[in-house]
């Protein structure tokens, strides 16, 4: 089994629970933050939504570099956060599939405005800075929609929303 197609189905997952979130957010709460220090909702969920860019984005060169003056996308509705969604799974998605063991070891570079932040290979990126940092901020995504009264859904079994499948009532 190659790197991608043991890849495959954890991205797919991780993919269609991200999607079920950002699917909650709600259009009249794009300005809510829970913090001064923290990013609204709408800076938080379009991060989230544009993460899979990232994948297409390590496996397509040797690295970013990204300027000084980069002004990240924010997405104004939710309509316009899931399409946005969407479109960066698939093309990620594609790029995912055709990537060959020795791509993944190859080394990739993150810097900002000329100054490396961090290099590692591919597949560290992608497991460490793609995947997992996403889920990350799916998780404060999730404090932003439950401080709001959203039901959460569960990720990876029920959520506080759900019925509890290991309750002999449920």
């Amino acid at each position: 089994m190659t790197i991608s197609q043991s890849l495959l189905p954890e991205y797919d997952r991780e993919m269609a629970n991200t999607r079920r979130l950002l699917e909650l957010v709600p259009d009249g709460k794009f300005d809510y933050k829970p913090h001064p220090k923290s990013m609204t909702m709408a800076q938080l969920a379009t991060h989230i939504a544009w993460f899979p860019s990232w994948a297409k984005d390590t496996l397509s060169g040797g690295g970013i570099d990204i300027p000084a003056d980069f002004k990240p996308p924010l997405a104004k509705s939710r309509a316009e956060l899931l399409a946005m969604f969407d479109e960066s799974v698939g093309v990620a998605r594609k790029k995912l599939e055709s990537t060959s063991d020795a791509e993944w070891s190859k080394v990739w570079t993150l810097s900002f405005a000329g100054k490396k932040l961090m290099e590692m290979p591919r597949i560290e990126v992608m497991r460490g800075m793609v995947l997992n940092h996403m889920i990350h901020h799916r998780g404060q995504l999730g404090v932003y929609l439950r401080l709001n009264e959203v039901a959460i859904p569960g990720m990876y079994g029920p959520s506080a929303d759900e019925p509890n499948m290991f309750r002999a009532e449920a």
